[in-house]
């Protein structure tokens, strides 16, 4: 029979994941009866991915404010601290902020603008044009950013995010002073201890501070990077990629995850004969186009994943070669040899005109955002995602 379905991702459901769960065998269950009641059949160079979040919670890699306030302080002691270029969530930073400002004495919070790292807006970039300010080189106190743009709230949460930080610092009976600027430097006038709470540009940041006179300067992955008080940890991202938990605790990204997913492969092979790729993945890597935001606040999509998702596509663009290589072509002609030309592409079409406008990126970006979107971040109730067809291609 002609096959007319290609790649297919199905959102699995699994058991509430608790603390001590043995996810591998979850896992592997949950997929094995998901195939058996829907009735699809486990093939080689099938996919399952499984959210960071229930391997977090199955590890117990907690943490709380009171466990970051200590880290803190015994890094930066009684001396004021600059907190730079944190992101504006609720769930991403306020217990992380929490826990900074339980650490410190004063704390100098410079915020980027007119968006953060990964999109979300404390202004539009329009009412900057108009009022003839220039984010690159034109540093504002709290003061002069009111009177420019007076309280914004964010379009998709409705939170005045200058007010709810700078709260949360002064409720923790830290003095807070809150400035803008682009320019990690900057906060050098102020103090000369920063901790840089950027995500994919922190080496950046920290590299010109030091370079500047900065003296105790860290970054996030390196906060909670070592148990404190038998608190969670996570030894290559510290507090980046965690999320809020409770009101005074937050959720890390799990860790020494790489031997989960090849029990999980190693097991689906024995129970199958199949050798399926296993990824564990957080945020997707796509930016939305009304609200701006860049999905990315994981410090990578995956932190683990079998060898058969390593490196990226190779693929040849199918209306390239209809437009250019056989437009003489119609009909089973144009089929037959668009398969023989995928069937004898070349390892490595990097630069080919054929392959203009595929997607250069790496594969587990690509399945963790595919699995982020099928799972989605609510109710779904689908931490697992299994995909079939992801390696096919036309002549399959």
């Amino acid at each position: 029979m002609e096959r007319v379905v290609g790649t297919i991702a199905r959102g699995l459901r699994c058991p509430i994941i608790n603390q001590g769960d043995q996810i591998e065998d979850i896992v592997v269950d949950s997929v094995l009866k998901a195939a058996e009641v829907e009735g699809f059949q486990i093939q080689d160079k099938d996919i399952v991915s499984i959210t960071e979040s229930i391997v977090a919670r199955a590890q117990g890699n907690y943490a709380t404010v009171d466990q970051i306030a200590k880290d803190v302080q015994t890094k930066f002691g009684e001396e004021p601290i600059g907190v730079i270029f944190p992101i504006l969530s609720r769930n991403r930073f306020a217990n992380c902020l929490r826990g900074i400002a339980k650490g410190a004495k004063k704390i100098i919070l410079m915020l980027s603008y007119p968006s953060d790292e990964v999109g979300n807006h404390l202004v539009d970039i329009d009412l900057l044009d108009e009022k003839g300010v220039n984010p690159w080189t034109d540093v504002l106190t709290e003061k002069q950013f009111r009177d420019y743009f007076g309280f914004i709230k964010h379009t998709f949460t409705g939170v005045d995010y200058i007010e709810y930080y700078k709260s949360l610092i002064e409720d923790c009976g830290t003095a807070c002073e809150v400035i803008f600027s682009n320019n990690p430097k900057t906060i050098l006038n102020y103090t000369k201890n920063v901790l840089a709470c950027d995500i994919h540009t922190r080496e950046r940041t920290k590299k010109i501070l030091k370079a500047n006179g900065g003296k105790k300067i860290y970054s996030l992955d390196i906060i909670l990077s070592e148990s404190v008080d038998g608190s969670g940890f996570n030894e290559d991202y510290g507090l980046l990629g965690s999320n809020k938990s409770t009101e005074d605790k937050v959720k890390l990204f799990p860790r020494n995850c790489q031997p989960i997913v090849d029990q999980i492969q190693q097991t689906l092979k024995e129970r199958t004969g199949k050798t399926v790729e296993v990824m564990i993945y957080g945020d997707g890597a796509f930016k939305d186009p009304v609200g701006k935001i860049w999905e990315l606040a994981d410090p990578v999509v995956s932190p683990a994943y079998t060898t058969g998702l390593d490196g990226t596509p190779n693929e040849v663009k199918l209306k390239y070669l209809a437009d250019n290589n056989f437009s003489d072509l119609r009909g089973e002609e144009l089929q037959h040899a668009i398969n023989e030309f995928i069937d004898n592409k070349g390892e490595d079409l990097v630069g080919a005109m054929e392959a203009q406008g595929t997607t250069p990126r790496k594969l587990t970006d690509l399945i963790g955002s595919l699995s982020d979107l099928t799972s989605g971040s609510g109710d779904k109730g689908t931490p697992i995602v299994f995909i079939q067809g992801y390696f096919d291609n036309y002549t399959s």
